[in-house]
Protein backbone atom coordinates (compact mmCIF):
# COMPACT_ATOMS: atom_id res chain seq x y z
CA UNK A 1 0.00 0.00 0.00
CA UNK A 2 1.58 3.97 -0.91
CA UNK A 3 2.42 5.56 2.07
CA UNK A 4 -0.38 7.94 1.53
CA UNK A 5 -3.10 5.85 0.42
CA UNK A 6 -6.42 7.26 1.10
CA UNK A 7 -5.55 10.98 2.14
CA UNK A 8 -6.98 13.70 0.62
CA UNK A 9 -5.15 16.86 0.25
CA UNK A 10 -6.26 20.12 -1.05
CA UNK A 11 -3.28 22.36 -2.35
CA UNK A 12 -3.82 26.08 -3.38
CA UNK A 13 -1.71 27.15 -6.01
CA UNK A 14 -0.63 23.98 -7.15
CA UNK A 15 -0.01 24.28 -11.00
CA UNK A 16 3.68 25.87 -10.71
CA UNK A 17 6.20 26.24 -8.52
CA UNK A 18 6.68 25.26 -5.15
CA UNK A 19 2.73 24.33 -5.21
CA UNK A 20 3.13 22.18 -8.41
CA UNK A 21 6.39 20.29 -6.54
CA UNK A 22 4.11 19.53 -3.47
CA UNK A 23 1.16 17.92 -5.48
CA UNK A 24 3.35 15.65 -7.59
CA UNK A 25 5.36 14.33 -4.34
CA UNK A 26 2.11 13.62 -3.00
CA UNK A 27 0.24 12.01 -5.46
CA UNK A 28 3.67 10.18 -6.21
CA UNK A 29 3.21 9.14 -2.43
CA UNK A 30 -0.45 7.92 -2.56
CA UNK A 31 -2.80 10.41 -1.48
CA UNK A 32 -6.02 11.89 -3.32
CA UNK A 33 -5.04 15.40 -4.41
CA UNK A 34 -7.14 18.34 -5.80
CA UNK A 35 -4.64 20.82 -7.70
CA UNK A 36 -6.26 24.34 -7.75
CA UNK A 37 -5.42 27.68 -9.80
CA UNK A 38 -6.88 30.58 -10.84
CA UNK A 39 -7.14 28.94 -14.36
CA UNK A 40 -8.98 26.34 -14.71
CA UNK A 41 -6.96 25.04 -17.99
CA UNK A 42 -3.95 24.78 -15.51
CA UNK A 43 -5.42 23.07 -12.89
CA UNK A 44 -7.17 20.68 -15.88
CA UNK A 45 -3.69 20.26 -17.28
CA UNK A 46 -1.60 19.64 -13.72
CA UNK A 47 -4.17 17.40 -12.74
CA UNK A 48 -3.49 15.42 -15.72
CA UNK A 49 -0.11 15.40 -15.15
CA UNK A 50 -0.08 13.63 -11.87
CA UNK A 51 -3.00 11.15 -13.04
CA UNK A 52 -6.17 9.44 -11.75
CA UNK A 53 -5.61 10.44 -8.06
CA UNK A 54 -5.56 14.03 -8.69
CA UNK A 55 -8.50 16.40 -9.66
CA UNK A 56 -8.65 19.87 -10.46
CA UNK A 57 -10.65 22.83 -9.34
CA UNK A 58 -10.58 26.72 -10.53
CA UNK A 59 -10.14 28.43 -7.72
CA UNK A 60 -9.60 32.63 -6.74
CA UNK A 61 -8.57 32.24 -2.95
CA UNK A 62 -9.24 35.99 -2.37
CA UNK A 63 -13.38 35.12 -2.93
CA UNK A 64 -15.05 33.08 -0.28
CA UNK A 65 -17.57 31.83 -3.33
CA UNK A 66 -14.76 30.41 -5.13
CA UNK A 67 -13.53 28.87 -1.54
CA UNK A 68 -16.81 27.47 -1.02
CA UNK A 69 -17.16 25.92 -4.29
CA UNK A 70 -14.00 24.32 -4.21
CA UNK A 71 -14.09 23.25 -0.81
CA UNK A 72 -17.91 21.22 -2.06
CA UNK A 73 -16.44 19.67 -5.03
CA UNK A 74 -13.02 17.98 -2.55
CA UNK A 75 -16.50 17.05 -0.37
CA UNK A 76 -18.53 15.47 -3.36
CA UNK A 77 -15.30 13.75 -4.70
CA UNK A 78 -13.78 12.34 -1.72
CA UNK A 79 -16.41 13.16 1.17
CA UNK A 80 -13.95 15.39 3.64
CA UNK A 81 -10.62 16.70 3.26
CA UNK A 82 -7.54 15.48 5.31
CA UNK A 83 -4.88 18.65 4.80
CA UNK A 84 -4.84 21.82 3.52
CA UNK A 85 -1.57 23.18 1.82
CA UNK A 86 -1.97 26.85 2.01
CA UNK A 87 0.51 27.20 -0.94
CA UNK A 88 -1.25 30.44 -3.30
CA UNK A 89 0.49 33.41 -3.78
CA UNK A 90 1.69 35.98 -6.28
CA UNK A 91 5.73 37.40 -6.08
CA UNK A 92 7.09 40.74 -6.26
CA UNK A 93 7.37 40.61 -9.84
CA UNK A 94 3.75 41.51 -10.97
CA UNK A 95 4.55 44.64 -8.35
CA UNK A 96 7.88 45.66 -9.85
CA UNK A 97 9.36 43.10 -12.61
CA UNK A 98 12.95 44.15 -11.85
CA UNK A 99 12.78 43.86 -7.67
CA UNK A 100 15.71 42.27 -7.65
CA UNK A 101 17.70 45.18 -9.45
CA UNK A 102 15.58 48.36 -9.00
CA UNK A 103 13.77 47.86 -5.86
CA UNK A 104 11.18 50.37 -5.46
CA UNK A 105 10.44 52.03 -2.02
CA UNK A 106 7.23 51.57 -0.29
CA UNK A 107 5.86 54.57 -1.14
CA UNK A 108 6.12 53.71 -5.08
CA UNK A 109 3.86 50.54 -5.00
CA UNK A 110 0.42 50.58 -6.50
CA UNK A 111 -2.25 50.31 -4.14
CA UNK A 112 -3.84 47.83 -6.59
CA UNK A 113 -0.83 45.74 -6.36
CA UNK A 114 -0.30 45.40 -2.51
CA UNK A 115 -3.88 44.50 -2.33
CA UNK A 116 -3.49 41.84 -4.38
CA UNK A 117 -0.40 40.42 -3.32
CA UNK A 118 -1.65 40.34 0.67
CA UNK A 119 -4.94 39.07 -0.26
CA UNK A 120 -3.77 35.89 -2.24
CA UNK A 121 -1.46 35.15 0.25
CA UNK A 122 -3.05 36.14 3.66
CA UNK A 123 -6.80 36.70 3.51
CA UNK A 124 -6.83 33.50 1.40
CA UNK A 125 -4.76 31.62 4.20
CA UNK A 126 -7.70 33.00 6.21
CA UNK A 127 -10.49 31.86 3.73
CA UNK A 128 -9.12 28.88 2.90
CA UNK A 129 -8.59 27.42 7.05
CA UNK A 130 -11.49 29.25 7.80
CA UNK A 131 -13.67 27.05 5.80
CA UNK A 132 -12.01 23.99 5.56
CA UNK A 133 -10.90 23.85 9.42
CA UNK A 134 -14.95 23.20 10.86
CA UNK A 135 -15.24 20.57 8.51
CA UNK A 136 -12.12 19.02 9.97
CA UNK A 137 -13.14 19.41 13.65
CA UNK A 138 -16.23 17.79 12.75
CA UNK A 139 -14.41 14.86 11.21
CA UNK A 140 -12.46 14.33 14.17
CA UNK A 141 -9.25 15.81 12.87
CA UNK A 142 -6.87 17.22 10.03
CA UNK A 143 -4.08 19.32 8.81
CA UNK A 144 -3.24 22.53 7.80
CA UNK A 145 0.17 23.87 6.52
CA UNK A 146 1.01 27.22 5.43
CA UNK A 147 3.58 27.83 3.05
CA UNK A 148 6.11 30.73 4.54
CA UNK A 149 9.38 32.66 4.09
CA UNK A 150 12.26 33.47 5.88
CA UNK A 151 12.27 36.14 7.71
CA UNK A 152 14.86 37.91 5.93
CA UNK A 153 12.51 37.71 2.93
CA UNK A 154 10.13 39.51 5.45
CA UNK A 155 11.93 42.51 6.06
CA UNK A 156 14.14 42.69 2.56
CA UNK A 157 14.57 46.52 1.50
CA UNK A 158 12.12 46.82 -1.86
CA UNK A 159 9.82 43.89 -0.72
CA UNK A 160 6.54 45.21 0.04
CA UNK A 161 4.39 44.13 -0.36
CA UNK A 162 5.75 40.13 -0.40
CA UNK A 163 7.52 40.45 2.80
CA UNK A 164 4.89 41.90 4.87
CA UNK A 165 2.24 39.41 3.55
CA UNK A 166 4.84 36.31 4.37
CA UNK A 167 5.11 38.02 8.06
CA UNK A 168 0.87 38.10 7.85
CA UNK A 169 1.06 34.44 7.22
CA UNK A 170 3.22 33.83 10.24
CA UNK A 171 1.39 35.23 12.26
CA UNK A 172 -1.86 34.29 11.53
CA UNK A 173 -0.36 30.58 11.25
CA UNK A 174 0.37 30.88 14.98
CA UNK A 175 -2.70 32.36 16.39
CA UNK A 176 -4.26 29.62 14.27
CA UNK A 177 -2.57 26.68 16.02
CA UNK A 178 -3.00 28.70 19.45
CA UNK A 179 -7.00 28.64 18.50
CA UNK A 180 -6.74 25.17 17.44
CA UNK A 181 -4.25 23.74 20.70
CA UNK A 182 -5.67 20.54 22.30
CA UNK A 183 -7.94 20.06 19.17
CA UNK A 184 -7.64 17.44 16.48
CA UNK A 185 -6.20 20.16 13.81
CA UNK A 186 -2.50 20.73 13.90
CA UNK A 187 -1.03 23.81 11.81
CA UNK A 188 2.35 23.90 10.51
CA UNK A 189 4.76 26.23 8.41
CA UNK A 190 6.53 25.22 5.71
CA UNK A 191 9.26 26.92 3.92
CA UNK A 192 11.73 26.02 1.18
CA UNK A 193 14.47 27.86 3.37
CA UNK A 194 16.33 30.08 0.71
CA UNK A 195 15.31 31.18 -3.08
CA UNK A 196 13.90 28.57 -5.39
CA UNK A 197 13.57 28.16 -9.24
CA UNK A 198 10.15 29.11 -9.51
CA UNK A 199 8.19 31.45 -12.31
CA UNK A 200 8.18 34.39 -9.11
CA UNK A 201 11.77 35.42 -10.08
CA UNK A 202 12.70 38.28 -12.65
CA UNK A 203 13.64 37.69 -15.89
CA UNK A 204 16.92 39.66 -15.45
CA UNK A 205 18.22 36.95 -13.11
CA UNK A 206 21.09 35.43 -14.25
CA UNK A 207 21.62 31.63 -15.35
CA UNK A 208 24.23 30.85 -12.67
CA UNK A 209 22.45 32.49 -10.02
CA UNK A 210 19.64 30.33 -11.39
CA UNK A 211 21.36 27.39 -11.09
CA UNK A 212 22.48 28.27 -7.75
CA UNK A 213 18.74 28.47 -6.42
CA UNK A 214 16.46 25.41 -4.67
CA UNK A 215 15.19 23.12 -6.74
CA UNK A 216 11.13 23.15 -5.91
CA UNK A 217 11.42 19.68 -5.24
CA UNK A 218 12.74 20.33 -1.72
CA UNK A 219 9.35 20.96 -0.26
CA UNK A 220 8.29 17.48 -1.51
CA UNK A 221 9.69 15.20 1.25
CA UNK A 222 8.58 17.94 4.34
CA UNK A 223 4.94 17.59 2.68
CA UNK A 224 4.90 14.01 2.41
CA UNK A 225 6.20 13.73 6.09
CA UNK A 226 4.11 16.27 7.07
CA UNK A 227 0.77 14.30 5.86
CA UNK A 228 2.23 11.24 6.97
CA UNK A 229 1.53 8.83 10.07
CA UNK A 230 5.00 10.13 11.51
CA UNK A 231 4.02 13.42 11.92
CA UNK A 232 0.72 12.86 14.43
CA UNK A 233 0.69 15.57 17.28
CA UNK A 234 3.31 17.66 15.29
CA UNK A 235 1.64 21.21 16.11
CA UNK A 236 2.86 24.85 15.59
CA UNK A 237 6.51 24.71 15.01
CA UNK A 238 8.16 25.48 11.35
CA UNK A 239 9.82 23.45 9.01
CA UNK A 240 12.18 24.36 6.52
CA UNK A 241 12.46 21.80 2.99
CA UNK A 242 15.66 22.09 2.32
CA UNK A 243 17.20 20.85 5.84
CA UNK A 244 16.47 17.19 4.71
CA UNK A 245 18.86 14.51 4.77
CA UNK A 246 19.48 13.00 1.82
CA UNK A 247 20.11 9.93 0.75
CA UNK A 248 22.35 8.88 -2.84
CA UNK A 249 20.99 10.86 -5.39
CA UNK A 250 17.49 11.43 -3.58
CA UNK A 251 15.47 12.47 -0.93
CA UNK A 252 15.21 9.86 1.72
CA UNK A 253 12.18 7.61 2.46
CA UNK A 254 10.04 9.52 4.79
CA UNK A 255 10.67 6.82 7.16
CA UNK A 256 13.81 8.13 7.82
CA UNK A 257 13.01 11.86 6.86
CA UNK A 258 14.44 14.49 9.57
CA UNK A 259 13.51 18.24 9.39
CA UNK A 260 15.24 20.96 11.05
CA UNK A 261 13.04 22.50 13.97
CA UNK A 262 13.65 26.08 13.64
CA UNK A 263 11.21 27.59 15.81
CA UNK A 264 9.42 26.27 18.89
CA UNK A 265 9.14 23.12 20.08
CA UNK A 266 6.04 21.91 21.11
CA UNK A 267 5.21 22.60 24.96
CA UNK A 268 4.26 19.09 25.86
CA UNK A 269 7.34 17.14 23.53
CA UNK A 270 9.57 15.46 25.68
CA UNK A 271 13.39 15.09 23.99
CA UNK A 272 13.26 11.23 23.37
CA UNK A 273 9.71 12.13 21.52
CA UNK A 274 11.44 15.24 19.33
CA UNK A 275 14.07 12.97 18.84
CA UNK A 276 11.59 10.11 17.64
CA UNK A 277 9.96 12.27 15.26
CA UNK A 278 13.13 13.70 14.07
CA UNK A 279 13.98 17.02 14.97
CA UNK A 280 17.51 17.64 15.61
Amino acid sequence: MSELSGIRVLVTGASSGLGAAMAAALAEAGARVMVTSREQARAEATARELGSLAIPCQLDVRDERSVAACIDRARDAWRGIDMLVNNAGIGMRTVNPRFMSEPHPFWEVAPAGFRDVVETKVVGCFLMARAVVPLMLREGGGRVVNISMNKQTMVRRGFVPYGPAGAGVEALSRVMAADLAGSPVTVNLLLPGGGTRTGMLPDEVPAEVRAALLDPAVMGPPIVWLASDQAVGVHDPAHRGDRVRRGVGRAMTTATLVLQHIACAPPAAKEDELRACGWT
